[in-house]
């Protein structure tokens, strides 16, 4: 039986942030992924564009990757906030905060090959792929990982198990950790859309009566669109040729960014707010979409997640300081109340949004779009919406403020 100190299930953009957080602090490390280990065969590093906040950039930066990264995103300078047919607008500028960009777009792809780029040959880091996770059993002072792996059953040992294998997480469901989910009756359409005009670094957020519809910068003069459209109407939006699909987007979203001009692969997402109920047990902790996943309004998946590892890593450092236990109880949950905020808000925001923006009744419309003018005349008020935005609110640990774990 192998020995770890951690062992992380799942080596997509969460788990693999991790590993590169936690490299060097002298705790082996295991990553668990049923894919060979490198961005053309992990599923979760495809062409979809991944929003990052200014503070995800900060936590790359401690991890010493946002170099190799920094050639590939596209900055957000501005973002602009309407509400289709109704008077609400409003607007965040990066001058404003202080800062060189409100956040970045990148792809998945050129997210994952920076993540998973020479992984495989730190010191601390061990590649277990392709593999999948059977079962394991909680002990005392470890678990016990039973997985499938090159044709055979083998069996593991470590001090922590972390789940970070995203939403229909297995570690999760093995460990009977039960889930809290709330349909939207939405999905999310995406493709990466070719403007007439250029994006000048803004991201559109434009609220419609079947949910946001946004528009992100992109490299190569492209934007990013993530489309959220009830259940009922997405047969019929992803059946449409691409002339009728962006003629559709066209009288949704305006003109903008001009004419629209070329629509790449459309993708659908049906979209449900998921929150675990247990974020962590003896010898084991969820992150990133494994623990809670939110609805794409403001783009706050990944950078949720990197939070998670952002936290979850300095509490680690703490502990392989001090020659502890990675998987001692008082520390996980240490982790968790840390974290706790932070989750409640977002989702709670996400939630709001996804919610109140979509419903058509006068007086909700009247109250959003008050609200809307409100963010944009009160400066608090829209600097703490820019900070949340940011990832910049609450207790942040050094990744979150651009310092190295140690």
């Amino acid at each position: 039986m192998t020995n770890y100190d951690i062992l992380i299930v799942g080596g997509g953009m969460v788990g693999a942030s991790l590993a590169r957080a936690i490299q060097g602090l002298g705790l082996k490390t295991g990553i668990i992924e049923a894919y060979p280990y490198n961005a053309e065969a992990q599923p979760s590093y495809d062409d979809r564009a991944i929003a990052l906040a200014w503070g995800s950039r900060l936590i790359l930066e401690g991890m010493g990757m946002w170099s190799r990264l920094q050639p590939k995103v596209e900055p957000i300078l501005d973002v602009h906030i309407s509400d289709r047919g109704h008077y609400g607008f409003s607007h965040l500028n990066h001058k404003q905060e202080g800062v060189e960009a409100l956040g970045y777009v990148a792809t998945g792809h050129a997210l994952g090959q920076t993540l998973l780029q020479g992984v495989g040959d730190l010191a601390d880091i061990e590649l277990i792929c392709p593999a999948r996770l059977n079962h394991f059993i909680i002990r005392s002072d470890h678990a016990e990982v039973h997985i499938d792996h090159g044709g055979k059953t083998q069996r593991l040992k470590t001090k922590l198990l972390i789940g970070a294998d995203g939403v229909e997480s297995i570690v999760r469901k093995k460990a009977g950790i039960e889930l809290v989910e709330k349909p939207y009756d939405q999905t999310a359409i995406i493709a990466n859309i070719t403007p007439g005009k250029p994006h000048n670094n803004i991201a559109y957020e434009r609220f419609t009566d079947s949910g946001p519809l946004a528009m992100l910068p992109m490299t190569g003069g492209r934007c990013s669109l993530v489309w959220t459209a009830w259940d009922h109407e997405v047969d019929e939006i992803m059946s449409l040729s691409d002339e009728g699909f962006l003629t559709h987007l066209q009288r949704r979203f305006g003109f903008r960014l001009g004419r629209l001009q070329h629509t790449g692969q459309r993708s659908a997402y049906p979209l449900k707010l998921r929150q675990a109920k247990e974020q962590y047990r003896s010898r084991l902790v969820l992150i990133g979409n494994a623990a809670h996943a939110v609805h794409p309004v403001t783009g706050q998946g990944y950078n949720l997640g990197i939070r998670d590892v952002s936290a979850l890593a300095e509490v680690l450092a703490g502990a392989a300081k001090e020659g502890g236990d990675p998987g001692q109880i008082s520390l996980l949950k240490a982790y968790a109340d840390w974290r706790q905020q932070d989750h409640d808000r977002v989702l709670q925001i996400t939630d709001t949004l996804a919610r109140v923006f979509a419903n058509p009744l006068k007086s909700v419309t009247v109250a959003r779009d008050l609200g809307l003018i409100g963010l944009d005349l009160i400066p608090s008020l829209k600097h703490f919406a820019a900070q949340q935005f940011m990832g910049m609110n609450g207790r942040l640990p050094r990744l979150s403020r651009g310092l190295p774990i140690n």
